[in-house]
């Protein structure tokens, strides 16, 4: 015969992961997130070595405040890899910045308010956490939608040249 107690054991460990998950998009959702987007640029062409400057605008479409965690975004520059950058083969541009440890949920002063109908914008110099030595061209993801809580992002392409 089964143990009744690792049944149930199992049984709990089931329930509370999807409540965890359940509770998790239910805060996206009441955060109002929703109504974010972000629009990323990059120059179209750099050369090899020079800055290749990434402006990130978060826009709020909807009537109301909302905010955002900056964690994993370029308003707090680089302190984990959220960029998924890839040159034309498919190869994938090392990372080589810090990766920070974090303290969950995130602290109140970690979250950004964007005004109803406003936008702000941030830079960030790709150069500096990742490896752009190599001329081709490259595609940049934005990856940090999961802590951040902006999902809609596009993706843009930098051209490096010698």
């Amino acid at each position: 015969m089964r143990n009744p107690l690792m049944i149930v054991a199992a049984l709990l460990s089931v329930f509370t992961f999807s409540a965890c998950k359940h509770t998790q998009k239910t805060t996206n959702s009441q955060a109002g997130n929703e109504g974010l987007t972000a629009v990323m640029s990059v120059p179209q062409s750099v050369k090899t070595g020079a800055p290749v400057t990434l402006k990130f605008t978060v826009s709020n479409n909807s009537a109301k405040d909302l905010k955002f965690c900056k964690w994993h975004t370029p308003f707090e520059g680089f302190l984990n890899s959220y960029f998924d950058i890839k040159d034309g083969s498919g190869t994938d541009a090392r990372y080589k910045g810090v990766m920070a440890k974090r303290v969950m949920p995130p602290p109140a002063e970690s979250y950004i308010t964007v005004k109803a109908g406003k936008s702000i914008s941030a830079e960030v110099d790709l150069l500096k956490a990742y490896d752009l030595s190599t001329p081709g061209t490259y595609k940049v993801i934005y990856q940090g939608g999961s802590m951040s809580g902006i999902e809609k992002v596009n993706e843009v392409n930098v051209t490096i040249t010698k």
